[in-house]
């Protein structure tokens, strides 16, 4: 583990081993290309996780195959998230999870959290029965199991599951509002984040750095650093650590 106040390790630097808290060594040693899964890379926080991988054997688990995703040069798996077996794909040191929508795109609150809990959780259970040592998923600020507000409760829930099925190490990150360039996605920019965004630059320095929105870059280059560091347990990141762990 890394020191107390120690430098976040380089995004490329997934070289290590994962150990339980109890100090016995778990799972495979990162080699010089472990299998890394990627779920979610079409994303907006998913197709900023693809760069800073390569050089290490990327799997995208993809609904259907992404002609930006070859480009990149990664292995695309087809998959259907609601029966998803983990023991067909190959087998991941770490995996990594972006997936999400939101109810007005999906629809209804069960087509939500079809995606933002069921998806997730799918992913999580195939690369822990694929033997992977580490997951990383986004999350979102306020994500809580109790709350009346049902997407923090759906986040919430996805936490306590993942968190549940005994991973050696899980990194979940909790972003406030999500910044990046969606038109690069076909996706509309939301109405909040368009909100956020011109907000953000006047009141910047008025907010506190857990409620300003983040960059998707950010982010994933918290949560791949925060792999790197390899901690036992479950670390939530609050916004506020990913925007000074996601540091250019």
């Amino acid at each position: 583990l890394a020191p107390a106040g120690a430098r976040p390790a380089r995004p490329e630097a997934l070289n290590g081993q994962i150990s339980t808290a109890r100090g016995h060594r778990l799972g495979a040693v990162m080699n010089a290309s472990p299998c890394v899964w990627v779920a979610g890379a079409t994303g907006l926080v998913g197709r900023a996780l693809v760069p800073l991988l390569q050089g290490h054997a990327v799997h995208a688990l993809v609904r259907k195959p992404a002609a930006a995703l070859q480009d990149a040069g990664v292995q695309q798996q087809v998959v259907n998230f609601a029966q998803l077996d983990g023991s067909a794909l190959p087998p991941p040191v770490v995996a990594y999870c972006a997936l999400g929508t939101t109810i007005k795109v999906a629809g209804s609150q069960t087509a939500f959290r079809a995606v933002d809990f069921d998806a997730v959780l799918a992913v999580a259970q195939a690369a822990h029965q694929a033997g992977a040592c580490c997951f990383a998923v986004v999350s979102a600020l306020g994500a809580d199991a109790h709350s009346r507000v049902f997407y923090n409760r759906v986040k919430g829930e996805m936490e306590a599951a993942v968190a549940a099925l005994g991973f050696a190490s899980v990194v979940i990150a909790r972003p406030s509002l999500l910044v990046g360039d969606r038109g690069a996605l076909g996706q509309p920019l939301r109405v909040g984040e368009r909100l956020g965004q011109w907000l953000s630059v006047p009141l910047r320095p008025l907010l506190p750095a857990a409620l300003r929105p983040i960059a998707a870059a950010t982010v994933a280059r918290a949560m791949v650093r925060a792999v790197a560091q390899t901690r036992p347990g479950v670390w939530r990141i609050e916004s506020a650590e990913l925007h000074a762990l996601g540091k250019p």
